[in-house]
């Protein structure tokens, strides 16, 4: 407790044990933090003793010291929430709750509009700029820098990547380090960026995984899409040109390059680089059995049959 005289000097700070019930009442507390001028600091050490209670000695019986010396001592007084003791996991959880409530107010305030303000979680350097959206469940974990004018869908985790401006990001997408999201791209829905540029207005709509890349401006991805960037031992960069489509269900081995304005037949598997403006097709004939199908529920169903008749 803080001890105050009629005036409210300080006179003491006394521990809880060594307190009086009158004491105890006073609901002023010491909130741990402590400052002195150094060149009186030594002697207040020590004249501290340990007849107390706990035969401790406390740092914090140089207050009195100091009052009875004639030296100066007061107070500055806080709100309890900054100075919050954090001692076990639940405390921590509670000390979190009222940075990330101050947070969000912060950002609100400078212009960013939170859906519901208390499902969006904030790193300590999360940059947002003006006139953002960001929609329930998102989370932004270390080295997050979002530009003006962005979109962020609910059910999205960013951490350690750039968000230009007018770009739209989720629902249900993961930024990991590394991704750099030009303007007005779309990455949609259950789509995953690692290490990655995304020029300006590159499409990646849904279910594809876009790592150890760069996207030219103005591509679209199909849907399914991966860059196999890793052989086991090394990761390796796919580059893709300009307005390229890619076509959904495409595998693009990297290292390959993909020309400006290519077209990627679905389905495909690319190894070997694509040159500009060209149509790269690797996938199987389509062999078509004219009546198998019949045959072959025939068969099953007599098995079946006699297999029951025992």
């Amino acid at each position: 407790r803080l001890l105050r005289d009629a005036a409210g000097r300080l006179e003491a700070i006394r521990e809880h044990g060594e307190a009086s019930e009158a004491e105890r009442r006073e609901t002023l507390c010491n909130a741990g933090v402590m400052g002195f001028q150094s060149k009186h600091m030594l002697a207040l050490l020590d004249g501290i003793d340990c007849l107390n209670t706990k035969a401790e000695f406390y740092l914090t019986d140089a207050v009195a010291k100091a009052h009875t010396a004639g030296l100066v001592t007061a107070t500055v007084t806080c709100p309890e929430s900054d100075v919050l003791g954090v001692n076990s996991r639940d405390q921590l959880a509670a000390a979190e709750a009222i940075w990330q409530a101050r947070r969000r107010r912060e950002v609100m305030l400078a212009g960013t509009t939170l859906i519901a303000p208390e499902a969006v979680w904030l790193s300590h350097d999360t940059v947002i700029g003006r006139d953002v959206v960001i929609e329930p469940n998102v989370f932004f974990g270390p080295g997050v820098v979002v530009e003006d004018g962005v979109f962020i869908k609910a059910n999205s985790h960013i951490e350690g990547a750039r968000i230009a401006a007018g770009a739209i990001v989720g629902p249900f997408a993961r930024l990991r380090p590394g991704a750099d999201i030009g303007p007005n791209v779309h990455i949609g829905n259950f789509v995953e960026v690692k290490n990655a540029r995304m020029e300006e207005g590159a499409k990646a709509n849904h279910l594809s995984y876009i790592g150890d890349a760069v996207v030219g401006a103005g591509s679209n991805i199909g849907a399914g899409t991966i860059t196999c960037n890793y052989d086991g031992f090394e990761k390796h960069q796919t580059e893709i040109g300009e307005n390229v489509f890619v076509g959904s269900n495409t595998a693009l081995v990297a290292p390959v390059k993909i020309g400006a304005g290519a077209n990627i037949a679905a389905g495909s598997v690319i190894g070997v680089d694509v040159p500009e403006d060209a149509l790269a097709i690797a996938r199987p004939t389509l062999e078509i059995k004219e009546g198998w199908a019949k045959r072959y529920r025939a068969v099953k169903s007599a098995r079946k049959l006699q297999k029951a008749k025992g």
